[in-house]
């Protein structure tokens, strides 16, 4: 009798069900071999509706070809499909894996894997137009032995069925705001499910800081403000990744760098005081200079004194010429970025939403200030007069070109 059978038969032949949205997850012997089971929800079946997109479920599965996707076979009850029979292997939901096994979130490499193998086949359903919708610690299974990630059941194929939180029970929390009300769902629903999950892996643990920034922007309640693709998540975590192994980095030189200081101040010898004699004081002389003359003053100057000047004339030269150009492209700048806000459209908003946009056009005008400022050579404090002098002129012409209707406006960069 080997390990699974032993755990069967202390369970008195009653296998452990983990619930899914679609039915209960467990594994029964058929045939002498452990095959994964789906009992169809009851309740569900009833839905002409339903039994139609589980149908179509059935029918597109075994089309799928991604190595993280589960197929399983109808067991029909008529004209209702009673069960899904899964492909031979050995499955537990991560609700399992955690419960038995909660150090594996600790191991090397885990979550980077899991996210990874999450991200190639929501890749490879989104081209099939396909959408997971529901990634949570029940719904999403692991293959024993390498705890790789695979996937059952879609939510995208149960869209239009009215009460998409009736369906999803418990994980209603693992899906994004729209879905539940029945609005579009695409990339980014997925996005925010796949973010919930992995916070959920990380209940019993801390969040690497890797992806602590990533996690929190795929979670957002607005869809605009989430990644477009899982595949855009995993690259801002692997770019956090490599920024902090450079600060890291960075500072690992530093203290190396201070120990050899130190060593090299340690280990130098110390110089002995040496003692100088005092020279004798030298007797005064009459010099024209000492007097505060002027060898100009005889109309005598020398090659230093113009090269300095001729220095002095070129370096004005060069400012007037770069601040010529700062000014320049900053006006052809800050017209584009003004015009963002000042036109019809914005002006009609409400102050509020005028004020949220008139804050990011600043952030953008100091940005493109500090830009242009760096890249002229000019000196910051300079850049900022010329920037305010061309931002209030941009101001009062775009908004006497509006009919002078609105008051608002761009304050003054601090």
């Amino acid at each position: 009798m080997n390990y699974e059978e032993l755990l069967a038969a202390r369970e008195a032949g009653k296998p452990q069900k983990s619930p899914m949205p679609i039915g209960a997850y467990y594994r029964e012997q058929v045939d002498g071999k452990w095959r994964g089971m789906v009992d169809i929800r009851a309740e569900l079946n009833e839905s002409v509706q339903f039994s139609e997109a589980l149908k179509a479920e059935c029918a597109r599965n075994k089309t799928l070809g991604n190595s993280h996707q589960l197929h399983f076979e109808p067991v029909m009850d008529g004209h209702d499909v009673k069960q899904l029979q899964l492909e031979p292997g050995n499955y537990q939901t991560f609700e399992q894996l955690l419960r038995d096994n909660p150090a594996v979130v600790a191991e090397r490499g885990f979550i980077d894997n899991v996210v990874t193998q999450l991200a190639d086949i929501c890749t490879y359903l989104h081209k099939q137009g396909i959408y997971h919708v529901c990634f949570s610690p029940r719904t999403v299974l692991a293959r024993k032995g390498d705890n790789s990630v695979m996937l059952l059941s879609h939510g995208s194929f149960y869209k239009d069925l009215k009460n998409q939180e009736e369906l999803y029970g418990a994980d209603a929390d693992f899906v994004a705001p729209e879905v539940l009300s029945h609005g579009p769902i695409d990339e980014r629903c997925d996005v925010y499910s796949i973010s919930r999950f992995v916070q959920a892996i990380f209940d019993q643990a801390d969040i690497p800081l890797a992806y602590r920034q990533a996690l929190k922007k795929a979670a957002s309640e607005s869809p605009e403000d989430r990644f477009w693709t899982v595949a855009d998540m995993v690259k801002a975590v692997d770019k956090r990744r490599n920024t902090l192994k450079s600060v890291a980095t960075f500072a690992i030189a530093v203290v190396a760098a201070l120990v050899c200081i130190g060593l090299y101040f340690e280990l130098f010898p110390e110089s002995q005081p040496v003692e100088f004699v005092k020279p004798a004081p030298r007797q005064s002389t009459d010099d024209l200079l000492d007097d505060g003359f002027s060898p100009e003053e005889l109309g005598v100057v020398s090659g230093d004194s113009v090269n300095l000047n001729e220095e002095r004339a070129s370096q004005r030269e060069y400012e007037a010429k770069a601040e010529e150009i700062f000014r320049k492209k900053y006006e052809q700048e800050a017209d584009r970025i003004l015009s963002k806000i000042y036109n019809k459209e914005y002006m009609s908003n409400s102050e509020k939403k005028f004020m949220t946009e008139s804050e990011s056009t600043i952030e953008e005008l100091m940005k493109k200030q500090s830009e242009l400022g760096a890249e002229t050579g000019i000196d910051p404090t300079r850049s900022q007069v010329i920037a305010t002098e061309i931002i209030e002129r941009l101001t009062d012409q775009k908004k006497k070109s509006l009919g002078g209707t609105n008051s608002r406006g761009i304050q003054k960069q601090r």
